[in-house]
C-alpha cells in the first residue's frame, strides 16, 4: 500500500505517530492531507521531520522543553526569516509558538560532514556562505559566548551539575581571552554560532544554513571559530576559511577565530552538562562536551601558543 496515500508515518513508534499527527493537522499548509513522514536524524534538543504532502514538502520543528537552557523561540523565528531573506536559510512557511513548532521548506541536497565540510574547496565555500549570511539583515537579539558561558555556569553551580575537573581554575585562562576580545571590538553581524557540519546542505550550486536556535548578531570570528571548532579543522583549512571570507590572509584574524573557538569550546562545555543532568535524550552528553573541553584545555596549556594567539589577536590588521 502507498505510504503516501494512507498518510502513515515511517520511522516511528505508532504512539509517537497518533500524537505527531495530531500537531501536523494544526498546520494550515498541511492540514487535512494525504502526507509522508519521515523522522530527520540528529538533533539534540528538538524533533525534525520531513513532511510531504500535496504541493508540499517542508521541515516540521518540534521545539524541546529546555527549561534550563533558555532559548528565544521569537528571535530564531525572526533569524530564520532573515536568514531566508539573505539567500541562505531555508524559506519559513509557518510559526506555531502555541504548538512548540516552527515550519520551513526542505531544502533538496547534501547534508554535510566534518569529512565533507573539510574536503578541499569547501572551507572557501562556507566562508562564502557565512559572508553572505553576514552581509543579510540584522538578527533579532545578539550572542556573547561570554555571557552564555556565565549563565550557564551560574545554572551549573546552583543545580549542583557536573563540573569538568578544573574547570573553574582554567577560567583564568577564559577572563585573558575575554580581555583581549574585549579591548579588540567589532562590528557585529547576524551570526548562526552553532555551525557543527550538519548545519550546512549543499544544494548543487551553494551550501546553505539551517538551524538558527542559538542565533544573533555576534563577531564573524566566533561564527569561523564556532565553524574550526566544530568540523575539527587544521589551522590550514582554518586559514584558507578565513582568506577566503575577508578577501586576503589576516593572520590576526585566524588568531581571534581561534580565541573566539575557544570559548565556544569552553562555553558548549557547561551547555553539555546542563543536558547531561535535564535532557531525555539518548546521547552521551558529557563525552561530546569533555571532548571539546580537553580540546579547550590542550590549547591553553600550550603556554607559547596561547600567548602567541593573545598578541596576535591584538594586533591592528
Amino acid at each position: 500500500m502507498d505510504k503516501q496515500d494512507t498518510g502513515i508515518v515511517e520511522g516511528l513508534a505508532p504512539a509517537e505517530d497518533g500524537g505527531l499527527n495530531d500537531l501536523l493537522e494544526k498546520i494550515p499548509v498541511l492540514a487535512g492531507l494525504s502526507r509522508r513522514v519521515v523522522r530527520l536524524p540528529g538533533g539534540l534538543t528538538n524533533r525534525n521531520y520531513r513532511v510531504v504532502a500535496a504541493g508540499v514538502d517542508c521541515v516540521v520543528r518540534i521545539f524541546g522543553n529546555e527549561p534550563e537552557l533558555p532559548i528565544d523561540r521569537d528571535h530564531e523565528f525572526h533569524n530564520s526569516r532573515a536568514a531566508a531573506e539573505a539567500g541562505v536559510g531555508a524559506p519559513v512557511i509557518d510559526y506555531l509558538p502555541e504548538h512548540g513548532m516552527l515550519v520551513v521548506g526542505h531544502i533538496d541536497g547534501v547534508t554535510l560532514s566534518e569529512e565533507l565540510v573539510r574536503r578541499p574547496g569547501n572551507p572557501a565555500r562556507v566562508a562564502e556562505s557565512c559572508r553572505r549570511l553576514h552581509q543579510g539583515p540584522r538578527f533579532a537579539g545578539d550572542f556573547d559566548m561570554a555571557a552564555v558561558q556565565d549563565q550557564y555556569l551560574a545554572t551549573v553551580r546552583t543545580r549542583g551539575f557536573r563540573l569538568p575537573e578544573g574547570y573553574l581554575a582554567n577560567m583564568e585562562y577564559v577572563h585573558r581571552v575575554r580581555a583581549v576580545l574585549d579591548a579588540t571590538p567589532v562590528t557585529t553581524v547576524p551570526c548562526n554560532n552553532d555551525l557543527l557540519a550538519e548545519n550546512f546542505i549543499d544544494d548543487g550550486e551553494q551550501i546553505r544554513i539551517i538551524d538558527y536556535e542559538y542565533s544573533g548578531n555576534n563577531d564573524p570570528c566566533f561564527e569561523l571559530g564556532n565553524i574550526w571548532s566544530e568540523c575539527h579543522l587544521s589551522l590550514d583549512q582554518l586559514e584558507e576559511l578565513i582568506t577566503a571570507y575577508f578577501g586576503r590572509p589576516r593572520p590576526g584574524k585566524v588568531a581571534r577565530a581561534q580565541l573566539q573557538g575557544l570559548m565556544s569550546k569552553y562555553g558548549w562545555t557547561l551547555w553539555a552538562s546542563i543536558q547531561q543532568a535535564t535532557s531525555s535524550i539518548d546521547f552521551d552528553f558529557w563525552s561530546w562536551g569533555m571532548e571539546k573541553y580537553d580540546s579547550a584545555v590542550a590549547i591553553c596549556s600550550d603556554d607559547r601558543r596561547f600567548e602567541r594567539l593573545l598578541d596576535e589577536a591584538a594586533l591592528p590588521e
